[in-house]
């Protein structure tokens, strides 16, 4: 039968011999510990019979030993300031009874009166008192308490042992022992409440970090201070001019750690791209977290930026809309960028794999080895995105949420409170990483932040709205040791918000073809028009997109649709100014014309009594379809934009009516792109069906 191991002191013996060890190395191995003030007496007697045989009768000699034990027993004095008294005290009547007795016998022999009765007195007792302290040293409870003052005790947490302390100018940090068998570590979480009041500082200020490697150990973090109540400004960009896959740096932890996130993923690090969700209450401060981020992204050179905010409009993103390439401020152009973003996933994971990439990499940003322009990082970011879901669906995100990553694209979702009647629990699950400001109450923070980090002393819902710009992040890429850290967010203002974007136009990067090409394929116009913010200080009104040189209307009656094949990238000009526009020169609007030295009559002037017909818009492509019909019966394969337009006044339409009909007619199946830009082939009924 195998032995059974029923003690600690069994246990110690048994792994140090084996099962093969008898009593007798047992008491060895027990007694050892206690032997080295036996030897140590035993020693000193020994070392008195040679002693006394050099040294009798010699003046100096005697002299020298004196001085030697008054001076052992002085050094042993000074160096046990640093210990207990007792164990001062103790260690110096040892040493100096032993020196005095080793003197008087080296002088007069270990024989000589009293002195052999003394040692055999003496010895014994000064090493039985040694053995004592030893014991009662080992005893558990009596020093856990005289440690820390039975304050453990006090908290709930008795029988745990301070193990390591570590203690700088505003932080202190407790390696716990726990009882093993008796308390884990939820015991400690449940008792956080309980430790910051006993140490009279903040719920928040006391946090408690698990031991990866055992079950039984705990570190308890104690910051007294409050470091982060003054507001810190913006120190500017981390990274400027670098790349998107460098660290963004958002804040600062308490402890003077910058506080960082990622958006592309790192195969080196073991990090995967990262979608974020963004929680606080009215007033906490989200929003300018929000800003900070963005200002920061906006100085790197290969991300662009799709933005929305459907509910405060240009109040929040105002500042930064010059630096976004596409900002939907209403709700139309908030669904037609959703769409987009679907679209575009599977187009940008296409290119990614045909030109060997695993996943999104600064390299993708560089023009490619055939010539091809590279692919920015893309970056979805939804302010007030509850608006959108409510109006939508609360499943509109989990598709992007759950395939955008291998696309080169970073979801953001900012709201007050994500709850499960407004964003799925798949969309949650899918986001993966989490801002989270001030919430109102502790059920609200469980919507973004697991209990793991919540037991570990993160409290969100202490702060509520009283404390703006503090915040927890539990993002990939963030040590787990700091998610139940406080960090602030840096502070922008408006101008900092400008200078980024003023300084960092050149840098930028522009949208992709493959991006553009598939996003105006799927939404038309709400891409292709888009608003475009002008730079602060270049013109007061915002300019609309351009493709090829042209404005959205001017594109469209020349028979042009967008293709991610012939995106055109070059700067755009406003539709307005494109008739001004001539062999790369400006003309001035306000210079004075010639005189007029001769009219040329090119046309005559339609009638005045021939009224443009009216009809209605269901009529209208109702003709759109007879024309089409009349070309394919006239056995035409291929037309434009450009076949239609002799039919406009007939619809009572204008050009750019017609062209967006045409675009339908695409998009139905009935005309299908040729590899000539504005042409489209004919699709019979039974073939578009």
């Amino acid at each position: 039968m195998p032995r059974t191991i029923t003690t600690d002191d069994t246990r110690q013996q048994y792994d140090a011999h084996g099962e093969g060890g008898g009593i007798g190395e047992y008491l060895l191995h027990r007694a050892k510990p206690h032997l080295p003030p036996w030897l140590a007496g035993a020693g000193a007697g020994l070392a008195s019979l040679p002693a006394h045989y050099f040294w009798s009768g010699e003046p100096g000699v005697t002299a020298g030993l004196t001085l030697v034990s008054v001076a052992l027993t002085g050094l042993t004095w000074w160096a046990g300031k640093s210990t207990t008294q007792q164990r001062r005290l103790h260690s110096a009547v040892t040493v100096a009874a032993a020196s005095s007795w080793f003197t008087a016998a080296a002088i007069a022999g270990p024989g000589a009166g009293p002195l052999g009765e003394l040692y055999f007195i003496g010895a014994p007792a000064l090493a039985l008192s040694w053995n004592i302290r030893q014991i009662l040293r080992k005893n558990v409870e009596g020093p856990a308490a005289g440690a820390d003052g039975g304050f453990l005790e006090k908290v709930g947490l008795a029988k745990t042992q301070v193990i390591r302390t570590e203690v700088g100018p505003n932080k202190a940090a407790f390696d716990l022992q726990l009882p093993r068998g008796e308390l884990t570590s939820t015991d400690v979480s449940k008792n956080l409440e309980r430790i910051a009041g006993a140490l009279d500082v903040p719920k928040t200020a006391v946090r408690m970090t698990e031991d990866p490697e055992s079950a039984s150990r705990v570190t308890l973090t104690v910051v007294p201070l409050d470091l982060l109540k003054n507001t810190v400004p913006c120190p500017g960009p981390s990274h400027p001019g670098g790349s998107i896959a460098a660290p963004v740096h958002v804040g600062i932890y308490e402890d003077g750690t910058p506080a960082v996130i990622y958006f592309p993923g790192d195969p080196k690090a073991g990090r995967n791209a990262a979608h974020f969700l963004v929680m606080g209450m009215t007033g906490s401060g989200k929003s300018e977290g929000g800003l900070t981020a963005l200002a920061e992204v906006v100085t790197r050179r290969d991300v662009i930026v799709w933005a929305s905010d459907p509910a405060k409009a240009e109040q929040t993103l105002g500042p930064l809309l010059p630096a976004i390439d596409w900002a939907a401020l209403d709700m139309p152009s908030t669904k037609a960028m959703i769409e987009a973003l679907k679209a575009a996933i599977p187009v940008r994971t296409a290119w990614l794999a045909k030109y060997g990439y695993k996943q999104w990499e600064p390299a993708c940003a560089e023009t490619q080895a055939d010539g091809s322009p590279g692919m920015p990082y893309l970056i979805g970011w939804f302010e007030e995105a509850a608006k959108a879901i409510r109006e939508i669906d609360d499943d509109v995100f989990t598709g992007i949420s759950q395939e955008a990553r291998s696309a080169g694209v970073s979801l953001v979702i900012s709201m007050q409170r994500a709850s499960g009647n407004q964003v799925s629990t798949d969309t949650r699950a899918s986001l993966g990483s989490s801002w989270v400001h001030g919430v109102r109450s502790e059920g609200d923070a469980r919507f973004a932040l697991d209990d793991e980090v919540l037991d570990a002393g993160a409290a969100p819902h202490v702060w509520k709205d009283k404390k703006p710009g503090y915040s927890y992040l539990v993002a990939n890429g963030v040590n787990d040791a700091l998610w139940a850290t406080p960090l602030r967010d840096y502070l922008t203002g408006v101008d900092y918000l400008n200078w980024a974007v003023i300084n960092f136009a050149d840098i930028r990067a522009s949208i992709d073809p493959t991006t553009a090409g598939v996003a105006a394929r799927t939404v038309d116009r709400a891409f292709t028009a888009r608003t475009r913010y002008p730079i602060p200080g270049t013109t007061d009104q915002p300019e609309t997109t351009m493709l090829n040189g042209y404005g959205p209307d001017e594109d469209e009656e020349n028979g042009y649709y967008p293709d991610e094949d012939d995106y055109d990238m070059r700067p755009p000009y406003g539709a307005d100014q494109d008739d001004d526009y001539e062999e790369g020169e400006l003309i001035d609007a306000e210079q004075e014309l010639p005189e007029v030295e001769q009219v040329v009559q090119l046309a005559a002037r339609p009638p005045a009594d021939e009224p443009r017909p009216k009809i209605s818009t269901a009529e209208a492509r109702a003709a759109m379809e007879e024309v089409l019909e009349e070309f394919e019966e006239e056995g035409r394969d291929v037309v434009g934009p450009a076949d239609f337009m002799a039919y406009c006044d007939r619809y009572g339409r204008g050009r750019s009516w017609v062209s967006g009909q045409v675009a339908q007619f695409v998009l139905a199946g009935r005309l299908a792109e040729t590899s000539e830009v504005g042409r489209y082939r004919i699709v019979p009924y039974e073939v578009a069906a």
